[in-house]
């Protein structure tokens, strides 16, 4: 008898246990969930919460994998069209937060899903964050502009993560493929990518790497540089024209097992103490409620006033869903797997741009325009990104060029190896094509 007593006490003790959690799968880094976890707990010492730390688009498969015997409460990232995807699937149930002082809008971007599915609790824009000792001993001047980071100036100096490994990064390359054009945007892409130090494999792997001087410049999500500049980094940030602001959301899993304690994290978040520990210098995200700026550090941005910040690009989020794995084989094919040839390519091109400045030649000069237009030229055209049936052959992700050999037969791997092969052509065409202007110089 005592036997069995003993099992009842243990099974209830567990099933209680387990319903004061909140379990959370995020992309977001231990400083930003470290504090709202401790506050939270301290606010419910009844709830304890529990993170599941995946990046993006790992946490998307994670969810969709286990949906069938599901643990998780609450889905908790940056990327918006990361939500749509798992909306789109059934994979997120309704929920209106009970917070007041809410705006419906941060910049020309909903802050809530206008369904109901996800909430906003903080805003994002995209840019430049660099380390003024670095520029400084190299003497090279602030960036302003992504045009900037194309400049010849800037060579060996940029890092950048690729958007296959962080979900912001992608935000970043489809806000400016928006912003830009699709043509143009990526012609811009490639050419701030041949100034690329380093593609890190992971987003947070930009702001230490110039936090620490290891490169200089970084294209970041504006938390990163926000949250360095408080940590004391010599750092600073910048927003440039053609940019977006969205929100930063969080979600309740459809058949969450603590479907309550979920309500209660999204109502925290939202409140008063959850918006001002959004200022946390280590955090330093931009809060969802106009009332928080009046507890923001000096020069902290603020939207709701600077109604400059991502006001050039208005997001499509369901342009970004229906193209996302898309884009992201684009940027690997074309910059992380080629990055040497492109790097080589641009290094001749500059070197014989410096020496037509010097000396006018007619024939050189065309031989560098049809140089640059080699590097700018896209696999296809925008028409045919954006055809649904030709975006559902994207499903692998690799890490390497040597990677795609996994995939051999697939369709995928036909279509990325016809790329391949024309941005090595175009590339190698590019670089012999600067050598020959040069020579005429």
């Amino acid at each position: 008898m005592k036997k069995i007593l003993s099992f009842i006490v243990a099974f209830l003790f567990a099933t209680s246990a387990f319903a004061n959690t909140v379990t959370i799968v995020t992309s977001f880094p231990k400083d930003l969930t470290g504090k709202f976890k401790a506050a939270f707990e301290k606010k419910y010492p009844n709830i304890k919460v529990e993170i599941v730390g995946k990046k993006t688009t790992a946490g998307i498969k994670y969810i969709q994998e286990t949906k069938s015997n599901n643990t998780t409460d609450l889905f908790w990232a940056s990327a918006p069209d990361a939500f749509e995807v798992l909306k789109g699937d059934g994979l997120l149930q309704k929920y209106t937060s009970k917070a007041k002082g809410i705006p419906s809008k941060v910049g020309s971007y909903p802050v809530n899903d206008p369904d109901g599915f996800y909430t906003g609790f903080a805003a994002a824009g995209y840019g430049i964050m660099w380390n003024t000792r670095y520029l400084k001993a190299n003497k090279l001047p602030a960036p302003k502009e992504w045009s900037d980071l194309a400049k010849p100036i800037y060579f060996g100096h940029v890092g950048m993560s690729a958007p296959s490994r962080s979900g912001t990064t992608h935000l970043t390359v489809e806000t400016l493929l928006q912003g830009e054009g699709f043509d143009k945007g990526w012609a811009l892409t490639k050419e701030m990518a041949a100034n690329f130090k380093t593609v890190t494999a992971r987003s947070f792997g930009v702001p230490d790497g110039v936090n620490s001087g290891d490169f200089g410049i970084g294209i970041v999500i504006d938390f990163f540089g926000l949250s360095s500049i408080g940590s004391g980094f010599p750092v600073d940030f910048v927003y440039p024209k053609v940019s977006t602001l969205v929100p930063a959301n969080i979600g309740i899993i459809n058949n969450a097992p603590n479907k309550k304690n979920a309500q209660l994290f999204i109502d925290f978040l939202l409140s008063t103490q959850g918006q001002e520990t959004l200022l946390d210098p280590k955090i330093r995200r931009l809060p969802v409620n106009p009332d928080t700026y009046s507890k923001a550090p000096k020069g902290f941005p603020n939207p709701f006033k600077d109604k400059s910040i991502g006001a050039a690009v208005k997001f499509d989020v369901d342009l970004s869903k229906s193209r996302y794995n898309l884009i992201n084989s684009m940027f690997d094919v074309m910059i992380t797997y080629r990055l040497d040839e492109l790097r080589d390519a641009m290094s001749a091109i500059y070197k014989a741009e410096a020496a037509l400045k010097k000396k006018s030649n007619s024939k050189a000069s065309a031989l560098i325009k049809e140089a640059r237009a080699l590097i700018a030229k896209n696999p296809f055209s925008e028409a045919k990104a954006n055809e649904a049936e030709f975006n559902k052959i994207f499903k692998k992700k690799r890490k390497k060029a040597k990677d795609i050999e996994k995939y051999a037969g697939t369709r995928q791997a036909e279509v990325e190896a016809g790329w391949d092969k024309a941005v090595v052509a175009n590339y190698s065409a590019a670089k012999q094509k600067a050598e020959q202007a040069l020579k005429l110089l």
